[in-house]
């Protein structure tokens, strides 16, 4: 079975690989799914290259045609057929880390 949250990252990873591992850590630890982080060259943002995030093989589409935000990722989630009932308080958890990431940016 694959695993049901995917990230495609650089190697190293910039600016929105590490943001997406770590948007995957997070789910991967509070909905107790598996998850993977595939070092790809392919650049392919939202595709089939990095920087990408895929849900049970689904790719996450950022509504701003950037960047995912916490809020994609949730909807994601849901239409990926993911029970989010458990972690009420998952969407404040990625925008923590978010904020964070914004803070390092700058």
């Amino acid at each position: 079975m694959p695993e049901p949250i995917k990230v495609l990252s650089q190697h190293p990873p910039g600016g929105r690989c590490t943001l997406y591992a770590r948007y995957a850590g997070e789910l991967s630890s509070s909905l107790h799914l598996a998850m993977r982080v595939i070092h790809t060259d392919c650049r392919d943002a939202h595709g089939e290259g990095f920087p990408s995030m895929r849900v049970n093989g689904v790719v996450l589409q950022p509504s701003d045609g950037v960047i995912l935000s916490p809020e994609d990722i949730c909807t994601g989630l849901k239409n990926g057929g993911v029970d989010l009932s458990a972690c009420t308080d998952l969407l404040s958890r990625l925008d923590a880390i978010m904020e964070r990431f914004l803070g390092e940016a700058v």
